[in-house]
């Protein structure tokens, strides 16, 4: 369900004029777009558009695509949900056919900041290279590295990757980038935002210089256009428009209230709306404090953040996306690359530092001609900054002031009254665990106890235990000599990164390699 929208756009047209000049921007919106049958693109590919009843390409897809089939190194810039995945999927796709690659050396590979995107694009280009004999395959931090290792060791074709997995799996010796031929950067802005340049340009300078680099980005400045003056030749640059907050299904409100308490009041009430929706927060902390308030209030909702097991945030999003959920509470981590059809509302519960930021976070609605609202919670305090940032990101909008029941709150956002009845926390069992009978030092009963009850209380603690343990992400095996009831020190952050900090609980590293802590954690 996630992407369901974006993932169709994938299959692009090309132009039928390519651009001869590195300096030469096109503005995709006025070019019209011819079939997919004069594309040039393998006719399986144009079947498995037909099969998924695909008739029309995104603009961004429609530009690009024939410059990167031609094997031109390419510029593409568009907000997030313009169908930029597509753009460069296809034609690495359609390049890579005709050979296969060794074990442990793909011939394509794609950067990606986060999990969740690795995530869909891999699902996003899973049915088309399977059409042309092409083994796609990710590999993210929060997953077990021996099985990404023991994969890539039978033959990946693409490799769609976050940097510090794919760092550690060539420290191990699990991976080499040299045959690769095709190498694409998605959503390269958001890498430098977080820190992920230096690993970025490590893994670049690993790959051959004459092969080709495909950069698509929100925006093409700063650091980004380090990373193009560096390593991509004699590009074309395609541009799509307009920017998330001038779409004009959006619309924008200030929200003014007293303090925290008639904030984190009015939030609740626009919480229990109908439709999706999704409320940002700064950190980790406020992002499980407020969902675990929502829930208190009766209003269904998931946290998402980076110290989520990666199990844990697929499932939340599984249910955001098919509404079971309705409510997404999360951090940074979710402003970019994740794409739901039917978000209606966006809530900055805590506004974002920069303008950005509000872009990316803004962007989550009003996709593909969808109507949607963003709204911002602004305290006293937060008034100066918050204006300041709504002027940086080109939006022009008044605060109103707000209280809970307000009719100006239900008419921008549809808040209501929630049912005051708490919710259990998704995953949780359905009936409270019955309390252990042993002792910290193992399972021998307490003094007292019957033969009967003793017995009881050793079976439970040897298996029943394990056996009843709910699936909230947590390690079903635990290792040799690692004590029961007691996480190994450091466990709280074994699954919160995309660095070689993820695999220690999972697979033994060899000596000398190193473990950075990843920036996306948030």
């Amino acid at each position: 369900m996630i992407d369901c929208r974006i993932l169709p756009a994938r299959f692009a047209a090309q132009r039928k004029a390519p651009l001869s000049s590195s300096d030469t921007e096109t503005d995709t919106t006025t070019i019209e777009t011819p079939t997919f049958a004069e594309l040039g693109l393998p006719v399986a590919l144009v079947q498995t558009m037909r099969n998924q009843g695909i008739t029309a390409p995104f603009p961004i897809q429609a530009a690009t695509i024939g410059d990167a089939l031609a094997g031109r190194d390419v510029l593409g810039r568009g907000p997030t949900g313009s169908g930029k995945t597509l753009a460069f999927g296809l034609p690495m796709l359609t390049r890579l056919t005709g050979s296969s690659s060794k074990p442990g050396r793909p011939r394509g590979l794609v950067l990606v900041p986060t999990r969740e995107l690795a995530s869909q694009i891999e699902k996003a280009l899973d049915e088309a290279a399977l059409s042309l004999g092409l083994r796609v395959y990710s590999v993210v931090g929060g997953a077990p590295i021996k099985r990404q290792a023991d994969r890539l060791a039978r033959g990946v074709d693409l490799l769609i990757a976050t940097p510090g997995r794919l760092d550690d799996l060539i420290k191990q010796g699990a991976a080499s980038l040299s045959d690769v031929a095709i190498t694409a950067l998605d959503e390269a802005d958001h890498m430098a935002d977080m820190g992920f340049l230096p690993q970025v340009t490590k893994l670049l300078d690993r790959t051959p210089k004459e092969g080709q680099r495909l950069l698509f980005s929100a925006t093409l400045d700063g650091d980004v256009d380090k990373l193009v003056k560096r390593y991509l030749h004699n590009p074309v640059t395609h541009s799509t428009a307009p920017p998330a907050a001038a779409v004009s299904t959006m619309s924008h409100h200030l929200l003014y209230v007293r303090d925290k308490f008639v904030k984190r009041d009015v939030a609740t009430e626009i919480a229990a709306r109908d439709g999706l929706t999704i409320m940002f927060v700064r950190t980790k902390h406020g992002a499980d404090r407020l969902a675990k308030q929502l829930r208190g209030a009766g209003v269904a909702a998931g946290s998402l953040h980076g110290g989520k097991a990666q199990n844990n945030r697929t499932r939340t999003l599984a249910a955001f996306a098919d509404g079971s959920v309705p409510v997404l509470v999360t951090t940074d981590v979710a402003a970019r690359g994740i794409h739901i059809d039917g978000v209606s509302l966006v809530v900055h519960f805590d506004p974002p530092a920069e303008h950005k930021a509000y872009l990316h976070r803004a962007g989550r609605t009003a996709r593909a001609g969808e109507e949607g609202v963003v709204v911002t919670l602004v305290t006293g305090e937060e008034r100066k900054d918050v204006n300041a940032m709504t002027r940086k990101a080109g939006i022009s909008v008044d605060g109103v002031e707000v209280r809970p029941g307000d009719r100006k709150l239900i008419d921008i956002t549809g808040a209501r009254r929630p049912s005051g009845v708490p919710l259990a926390t998704p995953g949780a069992p359905a009936q409270e665990q019955p309390a252990k009978t042993r002792t910290a030092g193992g399972g021998r009963p307490r003094r007292g106890k019957t033969a009967a009850e003793a017995a009881s209380s050793a079976r439970g603690a040897s298996g029943g235990a394990r056996r009843d343990r709910p699936a909230t992400g947590e390690r079903r095996d635990r290792p040799t000599g690692e004590s029961r009831g007691r996480k190994p020190a450091g466990a709280g952050h074994a699954r919160t990164g995309d660095t070689p900090m993820n695999s220690r609980r999972r697979t033994a590293r060899p000596a000398g390699a190193s473990g950075g802590r990843n920036r996306s954690a948030n």
